[in-house]
Formats: C-alpha cells, structure tokens, sequence
C-alpha cells in the first residue's frame, strides 16, 4: 500500500500521473520560424534528406542518431584535442563541422520522418527538445576546440553560455505554447556559423582566431588594433543574448500573459533554477581553489552539465506538455551548489576554527567524477520513467514503429490524408 502511493506520488512530481497524462490526448505541436534560410533553403533540403530515411526508422532514433554525431565528436575531441587547443589533424575540425550539421539535419528532419510513418506524438516534441538541452553543452565544447580556447574561463564560458538561450525559449515555449525562432536564431544561423569556424580552423588552423584582424583589414588599424576574434567573441555573444533573445522571449511571454489577464512579475521566480547553475557555475569554476579548468577537466565538467541542464530545461518541457505546475527544482543541482561551496570554503572559514582547509585537486576531482556518475543515474531512472509512462500511456513504441501504425500511414497516404501530432521545430 505504502508503496503504491509512493508510486503515485512520484508519477504526480514527474508530471506522468495518469490525470497529467490525459492532457497529452488534446495536445498539439506549435512553432514559428521566421528564418528566411530555413523557409527558403534548408526546408528543401530536409524535404529531400528525410526521403532517404527508409519507412521503418522511428523519428525518435533519428533524433538519437543526430546525438551520436556529437557525441562521437566529443570522443575524438578527448583523443586529439584533449587541452581543447590544439592544432589537431585538418580531419577532426571537419568532423567537428560535419556531425554538427548531421545533428541539425537529424533534428529537423526527424518530425517530418514521424509524419512519413504516422508515428507523430508528443513525446517526439520532449524527446526532440530532451536532447537538443543535453546538446548544448557538448557541441560547444567542440566549437571550443575549433577555436582553441582551451580549459581556461573564456572556453568554459563558450561551452556553457548555450544554456541561457536554451532555458529561455523553454520558459517562452511552456507560457505561450509555441516555440518562437526569430530571423536570426541559433538552430540556424547560429549552427551554419559554428560550423563555419570549424571547417576554417580545418583548412587554415584554430591558430586563425588569434591573428589580429588587421591582418585581414588593414585598412581599419586605427580602430582594430591588435584586436582578435577571440577577443570579440565573449562580448559578441553578451551582446547578443541580452539584446535580441532576452528581450524576445519576455515581450512573447507578456503578451501571452497578458491574453489571459494574468500578471507576469511572479514568472521572474521561475529563473530561479537557472540564476543557481549560473551562480554555481561561476563561484566552482571562477574560484582560485578550484583545479577543474586548471588541470584541463572542462569536458568532464560539461557532459556532467549537460545531463544536469537537460533534465532542468526537460522537465519544464513535460510540465508544458501535460500543463502541470512550473518545476522549480531537480535533486541534481544539490551536488553542483555543494561544488561551489567546496571550492569556496576557505572564504569562509575563520583562521583557527577548523582543521578543513582547501580542497585538494585530487578530491575535486573525485567529487566531480561522482557527480557525473550520480547526475548519469538520476538522469537515466528518471528518463526512463518519463517515457515508459508516455508509452504506456500513448500505446505507442520510443526508438521503434509498430508494424499496425507503419500500415495505418500507407493507407493514409495512398488516399492522402494527413494526420498526426506535430513533432520536431519544423514540421
């Protein structure tokens, strides 16, 4: 009995108790894209590229497969890139730019796939949106190397500034119920840029980066100086999120607000997760007793981040899915504040009251080691919670296509009809 209601409790936390779940039967997929590349270019090549798939790939392992490319990519990373400078053979920035693009082409061609089959649902939409959060963090770090920034601050502020954009229009989406992507937006343009510098530090070196512009611009010296694009890049972004994305994403979020006559001032609580991976971020790794960047551990410190900011911005995904209540917390940032609490206990302790000082690179190292393992289990039980329940739920398969769905969709199209979910950013 006790453990029946622990059951049920936990399905309601998750936001998969079976009367969350009934909202997933009246769901339907929104977005807008205003990308003129997208509308006028890309469009026609995921139209062509999702053809070659054949019927009987489920659309969530095509999203799947696209991870692969990265994480692939950030194996080769370890082996021969491993201080994220470099040079590295011309080969592996080209490989850095192609799974880049592999994983955006799988990840917009995987809702047109789910229309192929008629296997369309909205666990395609959380599990498409699931992993481009796990994304975030490891095909930055790719972008990293391309420009050899190495384990110092400017390398680990690159890999995990994405997460800000991310959080965001996550928090847009789950207010205004529709995903919003501007003229200028990083699934696109931002992707053709990263993949850009990645195939010129292919051909010319990641050392390109650090060349003074005057080099290429002569005739602006007096204004260039000796200034790099590296030198350019952290402000670019700034200036970039503050201004265009920020702004974009509250002004949607009011006005949606303000349809419904509700206030908006209460939503600023729901930046709270957020405002704490920032804050801890910032004090574990800007601390002088911290050796996690020192001693070169960015990378495991990012796929740790990533699975802590994919079930962060996930569960958010969920919670707009079956219109439950805002999630505010995840176990799994306890052990990141308890990070930076470590590395910053000497600013704390009075001289004399204790015997713990500093810890040691060797323990912070363990300390994060186990909570990659921890964030790996946590992830992985929840996850599989999540969609063994919507399965159940939907009567539907996650990486395979039941034969009577693939049956149903010939039908459907020999007599042209459409139907289904949307699912994917650009169905």
């Amino acid at each position: 009995m006790g453990c029946a209601a622990s059951l049920m409790q936990t399905a309601a936390h998750e936001c998969v108790s079976e009367e969350a779940l009934q909202h997933l039967k009246s769901y339907k997929y929104s977005s807008v894209d205003k990308s003129l590349i997208s509308r006028y270019i890309l469009r026609h090549y995921w139209n062509g590229f999702v053809e070659l798939l054949p019927m009987w790939l489920a659309p969530n392992l095509v999203t799947l497969l696209g991870f692969f490319f990265i994480l692939a990519n950030v194996a080769l990373l370890e082996v021969y890139v491993p201080d994220l400078v470099g040079p590295a053979p011309s080969w592996v920035y080209y490989s850095f730019a192609f799974g880049l693009w592999m994983y955006s082409t799988m990840d917009n061609v995987d809702g047109k796939q789910a229309r192929r089959t008629g296997t369309s649902s909205p666990l395609g939409e959380l599990f498409d949106h699931g992993i481009d959060s796990l994304n975030c963090t490891l095909a930055s770090l790719l972008e990293v190397a391309a420009v050899g920034y190495g384990h110092g601050r400017t390398g680990a502020f690159t890999a995990l500034v994405p997460v800000l954009p991310m959080f965001f229009s996550t928090w847009e989406t789950y207010h205004t119920h529709t995903l919003y992507l501007g003229y200028f937006n990083g699934p696109t343009e931002g992707l053709i840029i990263a993949c850009t510098i990645m195939c010129l530090s292919g051909y010319y070196g990641p050392e390109i980066w650090s060349t003074p512009l005057i080099k290429f611009f002569p005739s602006y010296e007096e204004y260039l100086g000796i200034i790099s694009f590296r030198d350019l890049w952290v402000p670019i972004i700034l200036v970039t999120f503050f201004i265009a994305h920020l702004p974009a994403c509250v002004i949607n979020v009011a006005r949606a607000r303000r349809a419904q006559s509700l206030p908006i001032a209460p939503l600023i609580y729901e930046w709270i997760p957020l405002i704490i991976f920032v804050t801890s971020s910032m004090a574990w790794l800007g601390s002088p007793y911290s050796f996690i960047l020192k001693n070169n551990h960015l990378v495991l410190y990012c796929m740790t981040m990533s699975l802590v900011f994919g079930r962060m911005t996930t569960k958010i995904i969920l919670a707009h899915l079956t219109r439950q209540p805002f999630p505010y917390w995840t176990v799994m940032l306890a052990p990141m504040i308890g990070g930076a609490m470590l590395v910053n206990h000497p600013y704390f302790t009075i001289a004399g009251t204790t015997f713990f000082g500093p810890a040691s690179a060797q323990f912070e190292l363990w300390y994060l080691r186990a909570y990659f393992v921890f964030a790996v289990v946590v992830y992985a039980r929840w996850a599989h919670l999540v969609i063994t329940s919507i399965c159940k739920f939907l009567g539907i398969n996650c990486l395979t296509i039941r034969p009577k769905a693939l049956h149903n969709e010939k039908i459907a199209r020999s007599n042209g009809v459409a139907n289904g979910f949307g699912k994917g950013r650009r169905d």
